[in-house]
Order: structure tokens, then sequence, then C-alpha cells
């Protein structure tokens, strides 16, 4: 892929007579995106000479959007870093997580992220582009993470997230024993007055709605499956300690550390709708031997 991102179609019938600012905001190309594409290094070619948006499509041109470069995050250095890539292709990745790795940087762990990797990775396959993170993970949480290679394929990801269309499973390891079978927790979540990371259910806080079923049940804990319907920080830690079934490992939220020392969460699932391949596509992993091994307890 080069490092300067394009778009392009073959105009049809349909498409016919449109001006080419009303045909690209129906393909979603942000009014955002047209400024940087006349102000920053973009062009609009149609059969291969530069148009502006103003030009009127006819039958069977070629019209090909190309972006700006992208210029990387200047706290985001490029790490040599492996990758666990599930699924790759010119315009997102899905990756496979590990625990013990922050998604972007942070005051505590300033390198090592998924976000530095990416960068190295990028170097290695000639894309000069930021790291665009759709379905972030805590840093001790495990599994499928979704990544956009360009900002409009982020911002299409993000207007679909809005939509409910970025769909994740997880699987967990609760605490005590999880009577009912499935269930929903509607409670909303905020931030903690008194601390800057962690969150907790609180009439003021943001709508947030996690749906359960359990997988099977131990002596001491449960075994659960999770979809989200928002995606709130630390939704289904949050909402599993406020139901008395706190994560396994999650000592920021009172889960008991014995079996295992981080909180026992992997997202196992990933299913979205591709928007330049037009496919419903799903992604699914193991967790852990950390987790596996909790089955056998």
């Amino acid at each position: 892929m080069s490092s300067r991102f394009q778009l392009s179609w073959s105009i049809n019938e349909k498409d016919e007579g449109k001006l080419i600012k009303d045909f690209l905001k129906e393909k979603a190309i942000s009014r955002t995106a047209l400024t940087d594409i006349k102000f920053k290094g973009g062009s609009i070619l149609v059969n291969e000479k530069e148009v502006n948006v103003r030009y009127k499509l006819k039958l069977e041109d070629e019209l090909v959007l190309y972006f700006p470069p992208e210029v990387p995050s200047e706290g985001v250095s490029g790490e040599s870093i492996p990758l666990d890539i599930i699924y790759e292709d010119d315009y997102l990745l899905v990756v496979n997580k590990p625990p013990a790795m922050n998604t972007i940087p942070s005051r505590e762990h300033p390198a090592g992220s998924l976000a530095n990797a990416l960068v190295g990775y990028y170097d290695t396959i000639g894309i000069t582009a930021t790291s665009h993170i759709v379905t972030r993970l805590d840093r001790n949480t495990s599994g499928l993470v979704l990544i956009a290679k360009h900002r409009h394929v982020h911002h299409l990801f993000s207007e679909a997230q809005k939509r409910g269309q970025v769909k994740r499973t997880y699987e967990a390891f609760a605490s005590g024993v999880v009577s009912d079978i499935q269930g929903k927790i509607e409670e909303p979540i905020g931030r903690k007055d008194d601390s800057i990371i962690e969150r907790e259910v609180r009439a003021d806080g943001q709508y947030a709605c996690t749906n359960f079923r359990v997988l099977d049940r131990y002596d001491e804990f449960t075994h659960l499956e999770l979809q989200l319907e928002t995606g709130r920080t630390h939704q289904i830690r949050v909402h599993m300690a406020f139901v008395g079934h706190p994560l396994l490992g999650d000592d920021l939220y009172g889960g008991d550390t014995k079996l295992i020392q981080r909180q026992a969460l992997h997202c196992r699932r990933l299913r979205f709708f591709h928007p330049f391949l037009l496919d419903e596509m799903e992604f699914s992993c193991e967790p852990p031997e950390d987790m596996e091994r909790l089955k056998m307890s």
C-alpha cells in the first residue's frame, strides 16, 4: 500500500451529473477530509486530470481521491515489537493484543504500547501514518483490536461504532457463582471523584449496558461470555464488581488475585461491516494460557 492513501470510483448512470462534492458526501468523505485534501497536499483527479469539487461527473469518468500524507504523532515513536496479526488489508488490521501491553503510551508506560508497535510495523511496510486504534483494550485485557490504517478509515469505523455496528464479544472469569444463566446490567458509569483511573456506577455517569451469559460454573468463580452495547472505560470490570462478582485478578475493583495476576478478561470475537469490501467480517482468537488454565481449576 502506498503511503498516500487513495480511493477511486468509476462513475455509473446513477451518479452521472452529480457534483463531486455531493458525490463525496454520499461516500462519507467528511468536510474536514476535503479541507485537508485541498490545503494539505491531497488532490482530486478525474481521468488523470486535477479538478475541484464543483466538477460535474460524467458517465464512465474515473474519479480518484488522493488524501494528503499523514504525519506520525510526535509522541509515539516506532518500536520493533512483534505483532500477532489476525487479518490485514489495505484499509485495516485486526491484531491479537497480549496482556501487559498498553494500547497507547501512558505516563506510567511511555513505551512498548500497541501504538508504538504499529508505527514500527508501518515503517517496515512503507506506510507513513499514525496509529488509528478503533477498539481499545485496557493494558491487562487481552484479545482482538481493530485498527484503521488511515484517518478516513478510522472516521468511518467511528461512525459505525456510534450506530452499534462494531460488535465485540468477551470471555471472562468472575469471582463467585453467578446465579442467573444470562442477564443484562444497565448502570451508568462515571469517573470516581478521587481517582483519575478508577470508574464506578454513579447516577450522573454515562449510560452503559453489558449483556452476559454463563458458560460454566466452578466452586469459587464463573466463566462468562459478555457483549457490550456501549463502550465505557472499564465497563465490564465496573459492572461485574457492581453486581458483586469482580473479575478474577482485577485488584483495582476487588477481584481475587490468587489464581491469575491480571483481570481475567479477553476480547474473543470481533464483528464489523467492512466499508470498502462491503462484506460482514468476523474474527476470533482463543484466550492466553493464563485464562485457559482457569478452565482446568
